[in-house]
């Protein structure tokens, strides 16, 4: 399979985050920000239908760990973007570094739509450890479509991670990365062979229901879905959103009730799957971040009792 040059180089600091900030976010709109008016070529996943998006090791990162996050970009969810790229991931990066719970992290962010509706379902950046992911984040394209069809399609990402990425830290170490999806809708039953061609360009041989991309990702990764609380559709549906995930992910469904706490969630995650307790975590933050952190990983362990990889595939 032919590769992409490795990313990943370099670390995030507080001094390019400032300069992002200002040049990029300070007194602007979330359309000022994010003003892709399509699918940007460096974000197009059919254009890695031959390529692997890769988190490598080196000499400013040498135990990298990948961290994948997929942010719903339809149009009930615009604010989660928004969020992550004004003061979520200067917080995301900082936390890590300073709690340690994973070393050297390198993150990728995708885009996800409804493969059924939209013209970009999916959308991925490069394995970044420094300010270069802020500016690939931008250029996601918030194409705010989805459907009537109460699910968006999150497991895209499932398939393009267990089929498209490759890691140091699983291939060297044996150690997963970290996959987090975030949104407000439910998980479809499955993904079509057609669908998968519609956003990478090539056919696979069958569909996939949804638990067997699950079980492709999981692989590789530890994955976890977090519902948005605020979101219009769980609003909505809050009893069947929630009987959706849970029943697909057990206690790896998070269901947050403050958007502005999503980085926090995803350390606090990453620290209790490492070995730390959930209530010590939860203890660990000030103020009202506490309680929301408390309620949102309230029974999550190390050893949460996902089923493990079958070797389906």
């Amino acid at each position: 399979m032919e590769r992409m040059h490795p990313m990943g180089r370099g670390r995030f600091s507080s001094t390019d985050w400032d300069i992002f900030s200002s040049a990029t976010t300070t007194g602007r709109s979330t359309r000022e920000i994010f003003t892709a008016a399509t699918l940007q070529d460096n974000l197009n996943p059919a254009r890695a239908r031959n390529l692997t998006r890769e988190a490598r090791d080196s000499a400013s990162n040498p135990h990298s760990t990948p961290l994948i996050v997929g942010l719903d970009v339809t149009g009930s969810m615009h604010r989660i973007p928004d969020y992550m790229v004004r003061d979520g991931l200067p917080v995301l990066f900082k936390t890590i570094y300073d709690r340690k719970p994973v070393p050297d992290p390198q993150i990728m962010f995708a885009g996800i739509g409804d493969v059924v509706y939209d013209r970009a379902p999916l959308q991925v950046s490069q394995f970044e450890a420094d300010i270069s992911i802020a500016q690939q984040l931008k250029g996601l394209y918030l194409e705010g479509g989805g459907g009537a069809n109460a699910s968006e399609s999150y497991p895209l990402v499932w398939y393009f991670a267990g089929m498209h990425t490759s890691t140091d830290s699983f291939e060297k170490r044996r150690k997963k990365g970290y996959l987090f999806t975030i949104g407000d809708e439910m998980a479809p039953d499955s993904i079509t062979a057609d669908q998968i061609q519609k956003v990478m360009g090539i056919r696979p041989q069958q569909d996939f229901l949804t638990s067997e991309l699950l079980d492709l990702a999981s692989q590789a990764w530890n994955v976890f879905h977090i519902t948005i609380e605020e979101g219009s559709n769980y609003r909505r549906m809050p009893n069947r959103v929630r009987a959706n995930w849970t029943d697909l992910l057990g206690q790896r469904a998070l269901f947050l009730s403050d958007y502005r706490k999503l980085s926090e969630l995803i350390v606090s995650t990453i620290q209790i799957l490492e070995g730390e307790s959930a209530e010590m975590v939860a203890g660990s933050w000030a103020g009202e971040t506490a309680q929301v952190i408390r309620e949102s990983t309230r029974g999550l362990s190390s050893n949460d009792g996902r089923r493990k990889w079958s070797p389906h595939f």
